[in-house]
C-alpha cells in the first residue's frame, strides 16, 4: 500500500451503470485516478465520445470534466482498469447489475463472474469493495471465489460500501452524503477506504462489519417503502373519512421520532431499488428461517395503489372500453429517465387489458418508455398528450407539467376529467378551472 499521506488512491470501477458510472465519476472529482470498466464495448465508445448511457443531472459535464484533467479513463477490459498507465488500483469497486429473478432473490453470477477475472488479475494487496446492492454474505461469497482462483495467492480483502443515491439528485448525493457506510474486514482495509474518503470533508464515515454494511443498504429501503405504504395507506382511509392527507403527514411529520420525509401519498413506489431490494429482503429473511411477514404487506399495499388510477378513472368513465386516457409522465420518478418497475407500466396494462386507449408522454424517459409500453400512442408534447382525451391522468410529477397552461388543457381535452396520482395541483384552482378533479386523499 502507498503512503497514506498521498491522497490520490487509483481506482478500478466494474460496472458503468448507473452506479458504478456516478461512483467513479464522482471518485474522480473528489480527486482520484479512475478508471471504469463496462462489458459493453458500445457504452465505452458512447462514454469515451462524452455520450451519457444515463440522464442523470450533472453528470454529463462532471464526466467530461475528469476525462479532460485525466483522472477518468473508461475500458472495457478489467485487466487494464486494475493496470492502467503503469499504476496498480489498490481499490476495485463492483458495482454490476444484481436483478431480481422470480423469486425475489438476487442474481449474482455477473459479481462471481467479475471476481474470477479480479483474481486473475490480482498481482498486489487490493481491497475489493463490493458496491452493488446484494444480499449480507455476498462478500464471503466474493472472497471464496476470489481464493479459488487467485493462484499466486495475492493478498486482499472484501468490504462491503453500499450506495445510497436517488435517481434524479446521484451527483449530489454522493458528493454530499448523509452518511458513508463501510464494512471492512481488516484494519488495512479500513485504511484504504478511509483515504478514498477523505476528501469529502464533513462526510460522516460509519466502519461495521462486513455483514452489517451489506444488510443496512436492504434494511434501509424496506423501511423507506413501508413509510411510503403506510402513507398511502393512511390516504385512502383519508378518502373514506373525509380526512386531508396533506395535514394528516404534516401533523405526522412534525414529530422527531417519525420526519416528514416519504410521507407523501401518491400512486406508489417503482425504480430499481426499492421493489427488488423488499423482495430480495424477504426472501433473505425467509430462507434464513424469519418470515418477515410485513415486507409482504408493504409490497401488496404498493401493488394496489398503482392500481389507484385506473378504479379513479372507472368511477369517472364508468366503462373504460373505447375511452382514450392521457397519461402525462411514464419515469417512476422525475429527473431520471429510468423507466425500471415504473408504476406507469402496470397502469397502462390495466388500461389497455380494460379497453381504453393510451396516449403517454414523458420529458425525458420516452424512448426508453417505448421499449417497455406497447400499444399506446407516444405523444410529442404534453398538450399532444392530452387532446381529444376522455380522462387525464398525472403519473409522474415533472415540472414541466406544473407549469401546463390549463386552461388549454380545458379546451383540448373531450372530457374534463383529471385524476392526480401525485397530488400536484391545487385542487381549489383545479375544480376552479372547471375540472373534475379527484387527487390522493384529498377531498
Amino acid at each position: 500500500m502507498k503512503n497514506a499521506k498521498n491522497e490520490k488512491v487509483n481506482i478500478c470501477v466494474i460496472g458503468a451503470g448507473y452506479v458504478g458510472l456516478v461512483s467513479g465519476t464522482c471518485f474522480a472529482e473528489i480527486g482520484h485516478r479512475v478508471v471504469c470498466v463496462d462489458n459493453d464495448p458500445k457504452k465505452i465508445k458512447m462514454l469515451e465520445k462524452g455520450v451519457m448511457p444515463i440522464y442523470e443531472d450533472g453528470l454529463e459535464s462532471m464526466v467530461k470534466k475528469n476525462v479532460k484533467a485525466g483522472r477518468l479513463h473508461f475500458s472495457s477490459s478489467i485487466k487494464e482498469g486494475m493496470f492502467h498507465e503503469g499504476r496498480r488500483a489498490e481499490a476495485v469497486f463492483i458495482a454490476v447489475g444484481t436483478p431480481p429473478r422470480d423469486d425475489g432473490s438476487a442474481e449474482l453470477s455477473a459479481i462471481e463472474k467479475v471476481s474470477e477475472e479480479i483474481a486473475n488479475n490480482i498481482t498486489g494487496y487490493t481491497v475489493i469493495v463490493e458496491k452493488s446492492t446484494v444480499p449480507v454474505e455476498t462478500c464471503d461469497w466474493i472472497s471464496k471465489t476470489i481464493n479459488r482462483y487467485n493462484k499466486n495467492s495475492v493478498p486482499f480483502d472484501v468490504a462491503s460500501n453500499p450506495e445510497f443515491l436517488r435517481e434524479g439528485t446521484a451527483v449530489g448525493d454522493f458528493l454530499n452524503p448523509d452518511r458513508v457506510v463501510a464494512g471492512v474486514p481488516t484494519k488495512e482495509a479500513e485504511a484504504v477506504l478511509k483515504r478514498i474518503y477523505k476528501p469529502m470533508k464533513g462526510a460522516k464515515v460509519l466502519f461495521t462489519s462486513v455483514k452489517s454494511a451489506e444488510l443496512i443498504k436492504h434494511a434501509s429501503n424496506s423501511f423507506l417503502s413501508t413509510k411510503i405504504s403506510f402513507i398511502n395507506a393512511v390516504a385512502n382511509v383519508c378518502e373514506k373519512t373525509g380526512a386531508n392527507i396533506e395535514d394528516v403527514a404534516k401533523g405526522m411529520g412534525l414529530d422527531r421520532r417519525i420526519g416528514p420525509a416519504f410521507l407523501k401519498a401518491g400512486i406508489g413506489f417503482g425504480g430499481f431499488c426499492f421493489p427488488k431490494d423488499l423482495e430480495a429482503f424477504y426472501w433473505l429473511s425467509k430462507r434464513k428461517g424469519y418470515d418477515f411477514e410485513l415486507l409482504k404487506t408493504v409490497k401488496d399495499i404498493n401493488e394496489g395503489q398503482k392500481l389507484w388510477l385506473v378504479k379513479k378513472a372507472e368511477e369517472e368513465l364508468w366503462n373504460l372500453a373505447g375511452k382514450t386516457v392521457a397519461m402525462l409522465g411514464l419515469a417512476f420518478k422525475p429527473e431520471t429517465d429510468d423507466m425500471r418497475f415504473a408504476p406507469s407500466i402496470d397502469v397502462v396494462r390495466e388500461f389497455l387489458k380494460r379497453g381504453a386507449k393510451v396516449r403517454g408522454y414523458d420529458p425525458v424517459s420516452q424512448e426508453n418508455a417505448k421499449r417497455v409500453i406497447k400499444d399506446i400512442y407516444f405523444a410529442k408534447d404534453a398538450y399532444d398528450c392530452v387532446k381529444g382525451t376522455d380522462c387525464v391522468c398525472l403519473v409522474t410529477e415533472w415540472k414541466e407539467f406544473s407549469a401546463l397552461d390549463m386552461k388549454k388543457v380545458l379546451k383540448t381535452v373531450k372530457h374534463p376529467i383529471f385524476i392526480d396520482g401525485r397530488n400536484l395541483y391545487n385542487p381549489a384552482k383545479m375544480r376552479g378551472l372547471g375540472f373534475t378533479y379527484t387527487s390522493v386523499g384529498r377531498q
